[in-house]
């Protein structure tokens, strides 16, 4: 035979699930989009078109809804183990099963007193507006040992209007840009952390404490580091998340730098100084893109580096 086969997987992607559980008269709401892949002994159905190995895709979707009514779902991570560890266990020729998810918040809508009389409700704790902040993901592998669980979040948007510069960088006969010593600094954070939890005998975190905390120090310390260039601001991030969470080993961050430039207001006799407040264009595209990991001394990194596909 001249060719082989090489890595393969199959699955139902982008399961959009709601689960809505009812407290009484309050309701609380979980979004989720959840991809199943899975791999293991399924050389035959590419050769022969045998299906014999072969869990159809449309099982591993009403799984995934059925999983959210029998098991809730209490984060994205543990849901995702319920279903990875299930695949693994439950179907002989799957050997690895990774459960890529997305979710996407709620927050409720504060209604007035009066309103709420009006409708004949003391206070309304069913109605929600989705909070456009960021997504919250998670990917989960099993292979019927160990696991891997890797959190993260992207489309966080954040922006200091002053504690940045950018000087002192290499110059040649190309270059235009004109040294800054008090810059806009904004970027759309994406971002990507594994735990250290891989084995059914460890304790396993608190997924849901766990997130929030990882998310308010990676934002304490985009907001408290007097930033020289993107690439410190993203180590300090990383640093503070990784120093204050030791269930966490590693984590990638790639950081587009959203430019804000000066408009130049000088034709129109206006000064546009950023001492007394100023006017910025703000460029979508071409921007610089910084990307790393930062890990744990002594851990060995298994993120893929490539988040972005550029």
């Amino acid at each position: 035979m001249p060719t082989i086969l090489g890595q393969n997987q199959y699955g139902k992607a982008e399961n959009r699930v709601v689960r809505i559980t009812r407290d009484g008269d309050t309701h609380h709401i979980k979004d989720l989009n959840v991809s199943v892949a899975l791999s293991g002994d399924m050389d035959d159905v590419h050769y022969s078109g045998s299906n014999a190995n072969v869990l159809p895709t449309d099982t591993t979707k009403n799984t995934v809804f059925a999983f959210a009514k029998k098991y809730g779902i209490e984060s994205a991570e543990q849901f995702g183990i319920h279903l990875a560890r299930h695949f693994v266990s439950s179907q002989e020729p799957i050997r690895i099963a990774r459960i890529r998810i997305e979710e996407y918040s709620w927050e409720r809508i504060e209604t007035s007193g009066g309103n709420s009389r009006f409708i004949g409700a003391d206070e309304v704790k069913h109605s929600f507006v989705r909070k456009g902040q960021e997504t919250r993901t998670a990917q989960i592998t099993y292979d019927g040992e160990k696991w891997e669980v890797i959190s993260g979040l992207k489309e966080l948007s954040v922006l200091n209007s002053t504690n940045s510069e950018f000087w002192g960088y290499v110059k040649d006969e190309y270059t235009t840009l004109k040294e800054a010593h008090d810059r806009v600094l904004a970027t759309d954070v994406s971002a990507k952390w594994r735990y250290n939890w891989t084995s059914d005998e460890a304790r396993m975190p608190n997924w849901e404490k766990s997130y929030e905390q990882a998310r308010k120090h990676m934002l304490e310390a985009f907001a408290e580091t007097y930033s020289l260039s993107l690439q410190q601001t993203l180590y300090q991030m990383g640093s503070r998340i990784i120093n204050s969470r030791s269930e966490i080993d590693e984590i990638r961050f790639s950081l587009p730098n959203n430019h804000h430039f000066l408009v130049d207001l000088e034709p129109f006799g206006l000064k546009n100084d950023t001492a007394d407040g100023a006017v910025y264009f703000a460029a979508d595209r071409p921007y610089g893109l910084i990307e790393a990991t930062v890990l744990r001394d002594g851990i060995e990194p298994r993120i893929p580096v490539d988040l972005t596909n550029l």
